[in-house]
């Protein structure tokens, strides 16, 4: 049985494999995400921005991803 580094989590609709390991912090540094300026649903739940450390990224998680965009 081979072993592998990744994982598979529906990512805003569409399926995606990622690092094993991350938290939902280091999943939106990964995709070059601001932290501070994505709101996270995991499993239909929204994450706290300060709880973001806190929440592992398991096999077969749902995320949906809203970044916020400044302008005028």
């Amino acid at each position: 049985m081979t072993q592998t580094n990744t994982i598979r989590v529906q990512l805003n609709g569409k399926e995606r494999e990622v690092s094993t390991g991350l938290t939902v912090h280091s999943l939106l540094e990964s995709l070059e995400l601001h932290p501070g300026m994505v709101v996270v649903e995991l499993n239909h739940d929204i994450i706290e921005r300060d709880r973001y450390q806190d929440h592992a990224v398991s096999e077969g998680d749902t995320l949906e991803l809203v970044h916020f965009v400044g302008g005028g």
